[in-house]
């Protein structure tokens, strides 16, 4: 080995170091072959996470160490991102608690100088700042950084030589070629898993733009939007948000691993963050939970947090939340750019899919405006003049039972008249002001089914609905009554429906609360059918701190379904 080669390095505590008993460090030409396979184990595979496991595992049996890490520095170049360790036990690594986050201590000064580094004993060195309890002794210390593309990616550690002996200068040379094939490996594997990250978002987006296009349920569609976005950022939860009627954004979607309570939560007009989402900027929390703004605790229990509009051709139509929970990790740049992209292309289907339903919505409005028009100038005209032919029919007859039969005829028109003009009241637009009372709302949800069903749903209320209920609630109370009305209308095929509105309920855990029921004697769900509604309306209750479920409907032999929609008041 040449002088050059032996040359101290920065923080270089021994002399030249003397063969460890029974090692290596004394056989550099031995090393070579472990050196090149070395280079080709590290060269292999594309998964990041494990390439730095298997280069921690490579330096540590190539220089004959006990211990081998590396740490990954974070995007600020401050701390540490991650911190792979090859050698410490399961048992050794939860004694010790928290892996260290580079902020201080010989770690610390690595990052900031990232410079080859050999000691003697690294609890002399003036930059060390100890171990924590737990921690398994530690002295003799080589560590060299990795740069990939010219970067530093981080640092690699090497500590405790076996048989008490120190790292020597060769020690030193088989890690900086190690550090170099593992810089080259790192970003080929970053390279790869950006692709493959890339690929995955556009996935996402692909099935977004389906959802939305295929003309479901809307809340369908925003579900997935959630879920989507839950998935392809690694975070605890999506949450999509829309604007609300009184200002501010209110949550109408929720993808989570457990239930939520965040459903028709509303983030008011005064938060600043609302107001750079509707501005149209994204905006990212490095921690929710000590985070002011929101004014709310929609994301109390959350850590970092991407908050991004939905925003197509400069206009906002809400906002898409994804949290990572209060120990996750930072979101990357590159994770960053992919969800924003997500966002506006997810924005983007919103906007071509409330187009959509504007231009069905407007042909369903004129389609009823020419029946409304049919049934007021021709039907009931035809049914006039009927009425009046016999009740000259009646005068003229003599017979008292033609004349009863006449009479009642003559009855049954009149009633029927009067549901003409009722459903012709139904298929006209209404008033634009929304009706305060939710008994009225709910006689309007009812009142606007009977048509396309060709019946009257009945309906009952228990107790005082008005007074009981609060605002979030009947809102949502509405909506669980559209989605069992329309579950009923599309796919019980039923000739009779009723609804019942019960405040004075008593939940199993001892609140009051208030129950709907909406029972029909159709044909039943059938086992595998379909059951989105079903799902949309348990999610609904649950977020609310309710339940729902079905049972047997009102059928004969208890056929058809009933709904029950149940939560606090």
């Amino acid at each position: 080995m040449s002088a050059a080669r032996r040359s101290p390095v920065p923080g270089d505590g021994t002399a030249a170091a003397a063969q460890a008993p029974g090692g290596l460090t004394g056989e550099p030409d031995a090393r070579v072959p472990r050196l090149l396979e070395a280079v080709r184990s590290v060269g292999s595979g594309l998964e990041p996470h494990s390439k730095l496991n298997r280069i921690c595992e490579t330096a540590a049996e190539l220089t004959d160490a006990r211990y081998a890490a590396i740490g990954v520095v974070d995007e600020s170049g401050e701390g540490l991102a991650d911190f792979v360790q090859y050698g410490v036990d399961e048992e050794t690594a939860r004694r010790i608690g928290r892996r260290p986050d580079g902020h201080k201590g010989l770690l610390g000064a690595l990052i900031r100088d990232p410079d080859p580094v050999r000691l003697a004993n690294l609890t002399d060195d003036p930059r060390s700042c100890g171990f924590p309890a737990g921690h398994p002794p530690m002295r003799s210390f080589l560590g060299v950084p990795i740069r990939v593309q010219g970067e530093i990616f981080g640092n690699l550690y090497l500590t405790e030589k076996r048989g008490g002996g120190t790292f020597d200068n060769d020690d030193l040379d088989m890690l900086r070629v190690l550090a170099t094939e593992a810089g080259i490996a790192i970003g080929n594997a970053r390279l790869y898993e950006a692709a493959q990250q890339r690929e995955r978002w556009i996935d996402g987006s692909v099935a977004v733009t389906t959802a939305l296009l295929a003309g479901g349920d809307a809340e369908d569609a925003l579900q997935t939007v959630a879920e989507q976005a839950r998935r392809l950022s690694g975070s605890a939860a999506g949450i999509v948000l829309l604007p609300a009627e009184e200002g501010g954004l209110e949550v109408v979607a929720v993808a989570s691993d457990h239930p939520s309570k965040a459903l028709g939560v509303v983030v008011p007009p005064e938060s600043e963050l609302v107001t750079e989402l509707r501005d149209g900027k994204p905006v990212f929390l490095a921690d929710a939970s000590a985070d002011p703004r929101l004014r709310t605790d929609l994301t109390q229990a959350y850590g970092p947090v991407m908050m991004l509009p939905l925003q197509s051709d400069g206009r906002v139509l809400g906002a898409l939340l994804t949290p990572r929970s209060r120990d996750g990790r930072q979101f990357t740049e590159g994770e960053r750019t992919l969800a924003t992209q997500f966002a506006s292309q997810a924005a983007l289907a919103l906007m071509m899919a409330e187009s959509r339903r504007d231009r069905e919505r407007l042909a369903v409005y004129e389609d009823r405006d020419r029946i409304a028009r049919d049934l007021h100038d021709l039907v009931i005209q035809r049914l006039f003049a009927t009425g009046m032919m016999l009740e000259s029919a009646q005068r003229r007859s003599n017979v008292p039972e033609v004349r009863r039969g006449v009479g009642t005829a003559v009855d049954e028109l009149d009633v029927t008249i009067q549901e003409i003009r009722t459903a012709i009241f139904a298929l006209r637009p209404g008033s634009a002001e929304t009706p305060s009372g939710l008994r009225t709302r709910v006689l309007r949800e009812i009142n606007m089914v009977a048509v396309p069903l060709g019946f009257h749903p009945g309906h009952r209320f228990t107790g005082p609905v008005d007074t009981l209920v609060g605002e979030l609630t009947g809102k949502n109370l509405v909506a669980a009554l559209r989605e069992a009305l329309s579950n009923a209308f599309r796919h019980a095929g039923a000739s009779r429906i009723e609804v019942s509105v019960d405040a004075d309920v008593l939940l199993p855990d001892g609140r009051p609360g208030v129950r709907l029921a909406v029972a029909d004697d159709g044909v039943g769900i059938p086992d595998g059918g379909r059951r989105s509604g079903l799902k949309n309306l348990r999610r609904r209750a649950e977020s609310l701190g309710g339940a729902s479920w079905y049972g047997s409907g009102i059928g004969e032999d208890g056929g058809g379904t009933t709904v029950v929609w149940q939560v606090p008041h």
